[in-house]
């Protein structure tokens, strides 16, 4: 089995990050966990998460409160996964850290 991690920094400050972990067998991926994290007071915060823990594909959106929204995402291939997965915290991760901030203010 191979395993790779590595970390994209979103911004040109390096306090947004995409923290990207996969396996593969045989030349099958076969899991997956992208992360996107904030550096908020001096520590690392996961915000959204992408992973198969639970035997399938999906999002869990984290809350500075512990709570976890979590949604199946479907898809045939955990390569295809990996990849909207990878595109969606790129895209959308300003919204992500602007709501789990309004969360972290209550």
């Amino acid at each position: 089995m191979g395993n790779k991690e590595f970390l994209k920094y979103l911004d040109k400050y390096s306090n947004e990050r995409i923290r990207i972990r996969i396996s593969v067998v045989q030349g099958k991926v076969v899991d997956v966990v992208v992360q996107y994290e904030t550096f908020i007071t001096g520590k690392w915060h996961p915000i959204v998460r992408y992973d198969c823990t639970h035997g399938f594909f999906h999002r869990d959106v984290l809350y500075p409160n512990k709570e976890t929204d979590k949604q199946v995402i479907e898809f045939d291939k955990l390569e295809t996964a990996l990849s909207y997965a990878e595109q969606d915290l790129k895209d959308r991760w300003e919204f992500y850290k602007s709501r789990y901030l309004k969360k972290l203010k209550k």
